[in-house]
């Protein structure tokens, strides 16, 4: 199953149950990664290289609706390109996200002496296992991966693709997406929509399991935060992430026209 279905019209995209947030509308990680799929399938073909960052906007609530999206090419060519893709709901005229995604043309440079960081190898398959359920009661994107915590990290496997063959950086962006969660310092007090969402990778994950090391800090004096974390798979650092944090109070009617 994916988690955005194509239809016939080019760039139009019908979400199902799985893309869901916790509150009204979708979940900003599942925004996110449809908008850099869409990009990745397309750098093979166009020369673009390898996805290696997406910084993402969520200007307003995604509805459970049919989709379109556009891409504008911002540079192209050279070592780097850079793709912006921007997110409608269909008969409307104004956004709901959009994505930067930045793509490298670099290859292996030999560096004498260099080492690289070495790691040893974990499991994530062995952690304890992780269901948070959604406020609404329904269907949401955490219920598209497997979750577990341990070896101070929290783990995530993508049980569903985004799209039809999802590359690499679209499929690390629903976990990353959970990031400012993970280390809140408490619960059900205030909720923390982030209105962006930014991932750099240096290499692609091997295997399926993500992880994430996170840290939040929160200033409720000013109603802002920030999230942040390295990025893992099975074999060490893949990366990082981070994003902002809008404090708001612990309301599902309030929270739902705030969410991305």
């Amino acid at each position: 199953m994916v988690i955005f279905e194509p239809l016939d019209t080019p760039h139009h995209w019908r979400p199902s149950a799985l893309a869901a947030g916790p509150f009204a509308g979708l979940q900003g990680g599942a925004v996110a990664s449809l908008l850099t799929a869409e990009v990745e399938a397309l750098a093979g073909a166009r020369n673009w290289g390898t996805a290696i960052s997406a910084a993402a906007c969520f200007l307003r609530p995604t509805p459970m609706a049919e989709l379109r999206t556009e891409l504008a090419v911002v540079t192209e060519g050279g070592r780097v390109s850079v793709v912006d893709n921007t997110l409608w709901p269909v008969g409307d005229a104004q956004p709901c996200a959009t994505v930067r995604i930045t793509m490298s043309r670099e290859r292996a440079v030999e560096v004498p002496g260099f080492r690289g960081y070495a790691a040893d190898s974990v499991d994530p398959s062995a952690f304890p296992q992780h269901r948070p359920h959604a406020i609404q009661g329904r269907s949401w994107f955490m219920d598209a991966m497997e979750a577990r915590a341990g070896g101070d990290a929290a783990w995530f496997r993508m049980l569903h693709s985004v799209i039809p063959s999802a590359g690499p950086l679209a499929q690390v962006l629903g976990p990353a997406d959970w990031t400012h969660g993970i280390g809140r310092p408490v619960q059900d007090v205030v909720a923390d929509p982030n209105p962006n969402l930014a991932v750099q990778l240096f290499r692609p994950p091997r295997g399926e399991w993500v992880g994430i090391r996170a840290e939040t800090r929160w200033r409720p004096e000013s109603g802002l935060g920030v999230g942040s974390g390295v990025l893992l798979d099975r074999h060490g650092e893949i990366g990082r992430v981070s994003m902002s944090v809008i404090l708001v109070p612990f309301s599902p009617a309030r929270i739902g026209s705030a969410a991305s």
